[in-house]
C-alpha cells in the first residue's frame, strides 16, 4: 500500500489553484452577445466595404458644400449660376497620362454644369444630403411605428390584434407608390419641407416590420421570464419595452436598414414623377427628373445622381445583409460547413 501514490493536501491545493486559474482565463475570454454580433458583422466583407463607401459618400456630401450654417470646403455654390464653359462638360479626369489620359485632376466643375451654368457637383451633393436625410427620417419613423404596433398587437392579441392587423392590411392593399404620391404631394404643398415629406413616407412604410415584430412577440410572450415579470406586477409598458422588444432587436435593426434603402428609392421615384421633393428644394430623384431630357446630349446630368442613388441603395442593402448574418447565430461556421458539405469523401485504404 505504501507504493500507491496518495494525494497530499499540498497537491490538492496546487491542483485547485490550477483549475481556478483555468476557470478565470475562460471567464475572461467569454464574450457578451453584443460583442459576438459585432465581431460577426466585422467579418462580413461586403458589409464592411459598403460601410466605408456609405460613410465616404455621406462625409463628402455634408462636408463639401456645408450643411446649414456650417460652411463647406467646396468653392462653388449650387445656387449661383454662371457662364457655361465647354458645353458644361465635366472637368474631372481620372485617367493617368501614362495610360493615354490627361492626368488625374478635378478641375473647376468635376461633374460639369447644367444649362444655366450651375456647378453640378454642388447640385448633386445638395441632392445627396436631402436624399440621405429623407432616408434616415423615413427609416426611423417607419421602424418606430412598425415596432410599437407589432409589439402591441402581438402582446394583447384578441380584438386589439384584429383591429391593428386590419389597419395594417388596409395599408398593404393600397399600392404604396400611389398612397405615398398622394400624401407626399399634400405634405409638399402644405409646408414644402423635406422633413414633412419624410414623416409622411414613414407613416406608410411600417407595415412589413409590424408583421415581423408581431410574429416575434407572439412567440416571446409565452416565455417564462415574461410570465415572471407579469406575476411580479410589472406594468404592461415595461413588459413590452423592457422584456419583449429588446429580444426582437435583430429583426428591427435589419428591417430598419432595408427601410432606409427602400425610402431613398421611393423618394427618388416620387420626385422623378413630380410628387416628391418640390423646388426650390432638391434631391437626387428630382435632379434626374429635371434633366431627363438631356440624357442624349448631356448624359452626365443624368448619370451622376443616378449612380449615387444606386450606390447608396446597394451599400445600405449590403449593410442589412451583414447585420442579418451577424444576428443569426446559425451563421457561425457557415463557410466551414459549406466547405465540408461539398468536399469529396476520402476512401480509407484497407490494411
Amino acid at each position: 500500500m505504501s507504493n500507491i501514490n496518495e494525494e497530499t493536501p499540498e497537491n490538492l491545493t496546487s491542483i485547485a489553484e490550477v483549475e481556478d486559474a483555468k476557470l478565470a482565463a475562460t471567464t475572461e475570454q467569454s464574450k457578451s452577445q453584443s460583442k459576438i454580433v459585432f465581431e460577426r458583422f466585422l467579418r462580413h466583407k461586403p458589409a464592411m466595404i459598403s460601410a466605408v463607401i456609405l460613410v465616404f459618400i455621406t462625409v463628402l456630401a455634408f462636408s463639401s458644400i456645408g450643411f446649414g450654417p456650417i460652411p463647406g470646403w467646396w468653392n462653388q455654390s449650387y445656387l449661383d449660376a454662371g457662364s457655361v464653359v465647354n458645353g458644361g462638360k465635366p472637368t474631372m479626369s481620372l485617367l493617368p497620362t501614362w495610360l493615354g489620359g490627361s492626368g488625374i485632376h478635378f478641375g473647376e466643375h468635376p461633374f460639369g454644369q447644367d444649362s444655366v451654368g450651375k456647378d453640378y457637383f454642388a447640385l448633386v451633393m445638395n441632392g445627396t444630403q436631402k436624399s440621405i436625410i429623407i432616408g434616415l427620417v423615413v427609416g426611423l419613423v417607419g421602424t418606430f411605428l412598425g415596432a410599437v404596433i407589432g409589439a402591441v398587437a402581438g402582446y394583447f392579441r384578441g380584438w386589439v390584434d384584429e383591429v391593428l392587423m386590419r389597419i395594417t392590411d388596409l395599408f398593404i392593399v393600397i399600392p404604396l407608390l400611389v398612397l405615398a404620391a398622394v400624401l407626399g404631394q399634400m405634405a409638399g404643398r402644405s409646408s414644402n419641407s423635406i422633413i414633412a415629406l419624410a414623416v409622411v413616407l414613414g407613416l406608410v412604410t411600417w407595415t412589413g416590420l409590424a408583421r415581423l415584430v408581431r410574429a416575434e412577440i407572439l412567440s416571446l410572450r409565452e416565455r417564462e421570464y415574461v410570465s415572471a415579470a407579469q406575476a411580479m406586477g410589472s406594468k404592461t409598458s415595461r413588459v413590452i419595452f423592457k422584456h419583449l422588444l429588446p429580444n426582437t432587436i435583430g429583426v428591427i435593426v435589419v428591417n430598419a436598414t432595408f427601410a432606409i434603402a427602400g425610402a431613398i428609392l421611393l423618394e427618388s421615384s416620387l420626385s422623378f414623377l413630380g410628387f416628391g421633393v418640390q423646388p426650390p428644394e432638391s434631391s437626387l430623384g428630382l435632379l434626374i427628373s429635371q434633366y431627363q431630357n438631356a440624357f442624349v446630349t448631356r448624359p452626365w446630368l443624368f448619370w451622376w445622381p443616378g449612380m449615387i442613388i444606386v450606390v447608396i441603395a446597394l451599400s445600405v442593402n449590403f449593410l442589412g445583409d451583414g447585420l442579418r448574418d451577424a444576428f443569426d447565430p446559425r451563421q457561425t461556421g457557415k463557410r466551414r460547413r459549406r466547405a465540408g458539405l461539398f468536399a469529396m469523401p476520402t476512401r480509407k485504404e484497407k490494411p
